[in-house]
């Protein structure tokens, strides 16, 4: 499949996982496959360091709506751009991203991508649920 939604539930009320989220610097915590380290380099972009080697996250994030839309530019696989959502939820709240496969990308490395971002996933639950 091209497309795919990933959510996850997180034990935390939605504005305290939108800030986490929201905060680049945050990432290496709990991306911890793609983002290494993270430093700002301007309102709301950081450098960050990847597997790969250095890239920049650009976050887009309005936190009334929930939003946490993001490009990911890696410097061997180009720019994803990432629809994000925090949804509230009577307990808790649901954090969802869309990811498209790029073009040219073979379906075993997005495949693997997937696998790694389900890794990512479970350590934001995992450190959303101390906050």
């Amino acid at each position: 499949m091209n497309v795919v939604t990933k959510t996850i539930l997180l034990p935390c009320p939605s504005h305290t996982a939108w800030k986490l989220l929201a905060d680049g610097a945050q990432w290496p915590l709990w991306a911890v496959r793609n983002v290494l380290a993270s430093t700002p380099i301007g309102t709301g972009r950081w450098q960050i360091q990847t597997p790969r080697g250095p890239g920049v996250l650009q976050i887009r994030s309005i936190e009334e709506h929930g939003i946490l839309d993001h490009d990911f530019i890696d410097p061997k696989e180009g720019k994803w751009t990432v629809p994000a959502r925090v949804v509230p939820l009577s307990t808790g709240s649901m954090f969802m991203m869309t990811l498209e496969k790029p073009t040219g990308m073979p379906d075993d490395a997005f495949e693997l991508g997937l696998k790694g971002l389900d890794e990512e996933l479970a350590q934001l639950a995992k450190i959303t649920s101390s906050l």
